[in-house]
Order: C-alpha cells, then structure tokens, then sequence
C-alpha cells in the first residue's frame, strides 16, 4: 500500500473511532472528536495498568501529556517513578519535562499536567535521560496486534524515536496504551514502516497483551518532511549533528 493510501486508510479509522465514541458520549470532558479521547474510565485504566507486574518494576516511566493519561502520570509521581513528559509538539531542544517525586515541590496532580508541567518542570534533553522502563502512549485507535493510530501529526513515534536514537529505549522497554474498549479495534490498522506499535493494551476492564512487533530504532529521517524537521528543534539540532560526525550519531551520555 502506498503511503499516500496508507494515510487516507487512517485518516479514516480515525474518524470511525471518533464517531463511535462521539455517539455513546464516551468521552468524559466532550466530545473527543479530533482529539487524543479523554475517556469514562481512564482512572480504572490506570489502575489496572499500575497493578500490572511490568510497571510495578519500573523505576523511570515517560508519558504522553494528554488528559486520557492524567491518571497514570498521577500514579507514577505518587509511587515515586520518575517521569518524563513529553513537552507539547515537541517543543525547544528540551523536548521533556522531567518531574522527579523526591525534589519536586509542587503536588503531583498539579505537576503532571501540562499547564503544571510547563509552570514547574524543569526541561531536559534525550543525551540527559535516564533509560525509560515503561512508555505510555495516547491513542485514537489500537488493534490485537499492537497497531496504534495517534492523532495523525506523528508526535508519538517521534519522541520514541529521540529516547531510541539516545539509547534509552531497550527489547525491555514496556510500550502501552491506555484507551476505552470501544478504541481497541478487530480488524487491521494500516502500518508505515517506521511506525511503532504496543506491547500491552490497558481498558478499563483489563490489559490485553499483544505480540511481539516493531520497536522503535532511532529517528525515520526518510519519513519526515522539511517542514516537520524545521518545526521541532531537536530535530534540526541532532540532523546538524549527524552531519558533521556522521560516525557518532548522537547517544546518550
């Protein structure tokens, strides 16, 4: 399949998802139309995804800022994990907030979310990272086999890709999502070959567990356009970078 005909593919079950959500009110601050779906539910989606023995080991965890997530970067703080937040858009060189439960003074369900975040996290940088046990992704859509959709912009395989290319993402990384049941699909999601899929699927009635599938290797130069790379920083910095030492590709130190 084309890549052309893979995005409309998706674009389209985006939009399937969005209605079958839109239409049982599942979405508990509106309508999730366009949107990451902040679900009914994601309090017990976390809870079951805290319960689970992989994130129980975990030590460092790194989130996704969306409402639908709230909950489980709630968790992390209040268990003492430390948490990478992904900055809006991938924003500055920094691209992550890093909020540390032991020196952090602002309460955790303030921190962990984006306007907290951006008021009392400090920033850090991939070469500044410590590897992450388990990273947790908003979806729009997800199937049995671990294929994700996101918003479509992209941001999701991005971040993964930066914690990769810095050497912090491992065959021992934890890869979930958490998402309403009615966003787990039984049928086939198209797929890119720098798409990364999940590890475990985490409802508000249980994990299911997928098989194991793409992982993230570093960042898909090909797949990005100019105007992508011109838009996040980091990228412009570490493409810089990779050009002037093509021999040492940038890792973490």
């Amino acid at each position: 399949m084309s890549s052309d005909r893979i995005t409309d593919a998706k674009a389209r079950l985006r939009h399937k998802v969005w209605q079958r959500l839109d239409s049982v009110q599942a979405g508990r601050a509106g309508p999730v139309n366009g949107k990451i779906p902040n679900f009914h539910g994601a309090d017990r989606a976390a809870e079951h995804l805290t319960a689970h023995p992989r994130w129980q080991k975990a030590r460092v965890v790194k989130a996704n800022p969306d409402k639908a997530q709230t909950e489980v970067r709630l968790a992390a703080m209040r268990e003492g994990r430390l948490l990478y937040m992904a900055v809006p858009r991938i924003a500055g060189t920094a691209p992550f907030y890093l909020l540390d439960p032991s020196t952090l003074m602002t309460p955790a369900d303030i921190a962990v979310t984006g306007t907290g975040a951006a008021e009392h996290a400090s920033r850090t940088r991939p070469d500044r990272m410590r590897a992450v046990d388990v990273i947790v992704c908003g979806s729009v859509a997800v199937n049995h086999d671990g294929v994700r959709l996101g918003k479509g912009a992209g941001y999701s395989d991005i971040e993964m890709g930066l914690l990769a290319q810095a050497g912090l993402v491992s065959d021992d990384t934890l890869i979930v999502t958490t998402v309403h049941e009615l966003q787990v699909l039984d049928e086939p999601i198209p797929e890119a070959e720098h798409d990364v899929s999940v590890d475990l699927i985490v409802t508000p009635d249980g994990a299911i567990s997928c098989p194991p599938r793409r992982r993230p290797s570093g960042i898909s130069w090909e797949d990005l356009s100019e105007q992508k790379i011109a838009a996040i920083p980091i990228l412009q910095e570490l493409r810089e970078l990779a050009a002037s030492d093509p021999e040492d590709p940038p890792r973490n130190r």
